[in-house]
């Protein structure tokens, strides 16, 4: 049970309403369509101003074929609506188990969302499809994007972080412009390519990270955001200065700028003041990310790193031109030495930690229905969970430098 809610202030965040709910776990069967919401608002003077959207995608990576989906309100978040993005001819597949949907919306009100397909019934290659819709999500238009010239562009990079941006630019509404990674010329790259007609035709993919091409380091972690008058930031974790072609090597966060009167973009620059080592923490979900928004000609970008054996959460303040205003580290947490993964768990589960000796597990009652005892001094237990109910539990480590809990997700 469970589902996405939203939460609306009318007051600047001092006070909260009831939350509401937009989608519930239930509502396609057992696809449990609740991952990754993304929501985006109407400020445009359309017939569609105020309008909610938000898009999720399927949390059962077993139960083909895999759909975006789309909820909206029309009556300010107190209901909400709800469809496939994906439609025949256009269908995200039952190859890729994750087809999350970037939405955006126009000054127009045009609203418009991006999700990668991989259907044989429809192309032997992976494709980036635009759906748009100008009533509110009632009907859907697509187009195709991109298409990579190999099933496998992607796939080389299980570890990397392999979203794509979209994003309306606020003076043209008939601007469009799409980021994503591709590796056609050999490692992860930030590309660029842009619509100047609503989406109905798109330019030719331009490369943004300025190291040299076919360099054996890869990119990932990428995001952008246009200002009031058209001037577009791009972000992403950099790995020029890396020591190998791997996820796991030193990074840094790098930015690509461009302004409103050029068509060209400046020379890359550099947003962390260091290199960072990499850490596993990163492997595990919802412990990297970057965020950036461009304000009149100022950068403000939020990210998490790893330095300092912590995971830090970073916000700064800088000029276009690379110039620091301000930084600030929101928060610092140790880095756990036990990593449990995946989590949620549909059948083995590993846990990883240095001399393990103890691993309990506690349903949500408290009562205990696993408990294992190693001699061997194991960095690594692997545990099968097929004969478990689904729900939550509570899994204990012990360790030779102590003890440690984590919640456990148990799914089909």
């Amino acid at each position: 049970t469970g589902g996405i809610y939203l939460c609306k202030s009318i007051d600047g965040g001092v006070t909260w309403g009831t939350p509401t709910e937009v989608i519930n776990t239930n509502y396609d069967g057992t696809k449990w369509p609740i991952d990754r919401p993304w929501m985006v608002i109407d400020r445009s003077n359309s017939a569609t101003q105020g309008y909610i959207y938000v898009a999720t995608f399927n949390l059962n990576r077993t139960n083909a074929p895999y759909n975006p989906y789309l909820s909206v309100s029309n009556d300010g978040g107190n209901t909400f609506t709800t469809r496939y993005i994906d439609t025949v001819g256009w269908l995200a597949g039952g190859i890729n188990p994750l087809p999350m949907c970037f939405p955006a919306v126009s000054s127009s009100g045009i609203f418009y969302g991006t999700y990668p397909s991989f259907a044989l019934s429809q192309s032997f290659y992976l494709q980036n499809f635009l759906a748009s819709s100008n009533n509110g999500g009632i009907d859907m238009e697509h187009r195709t994007i991109t298409t990579f010239s190999s099933p496998s562009n992607l796939s080389d990079y299980p570890l990397a972080k392999k979203g794509s941006v979209l994003l309306c630019n606020p003076v043209d509404a008939n601007h469009l412009a799409y980021v994503f990674l591709s590796a056609v010329t050999g490692d992860l790259d930030v590309y660029l390519v842009e619509s100047l007609d609503a989406g109905s035709s798109w330019g030719t993919p331009i490369r943004l990270n300025d190291d040299p091409v076919a360099n054996d380091r890869m990119q990932d972690l990428i995001w952008g955001d246009f200002d009031n008058d058209g001037d577009l930031i791009v972000t992403w974790r950099d790995r020029r200065n890396g020591t190998d072609s791997t996820f796991k090597t030193e990074t840094e966060i790098w930015a690509a700028y461009r302004n409103k009167d050029s068509i060209t973009f400046a020379p890359n620059f550099q947003i962390t003041n260091q290199t960072v080592i990499y850490d596993s923490v990163l492997e595990n979900a919802g412990n990297d990310f970057m965020c950036v928004k461009l304000q009149e000609d100022t950068l403000n970008a939020t990210w998490g790193d790893t330095r300092n054996g912590k995971l830090n959460i970073w916000f700064q303040r800088m000029t276009t031109s690379g110039e620091i205003l301000s930084t600030n580290q929101i928060s610092s947490e140790t880095i756990s030495p036990i990593i449990i993964y995946p989590n949620p768990v549909y059948s083995t589960i590993t846990v990883q930690g240095e001399k393990i000796e103890r691993i309990e597990l506690f349903d949500n009652s408290g009562k205990q229905v696993l408990s294992k005892n190693y001699t061997n001094e194991l960095n690594q237990v692997d545990l099968n969970m097929e004969m478990l109910s689904v729900g939550s539990y509570f899994m204990k480590i012990t360790t030779e430098k102590g003890k440690y809990s984590e919640k456990i997700i148990k799914e089909k």
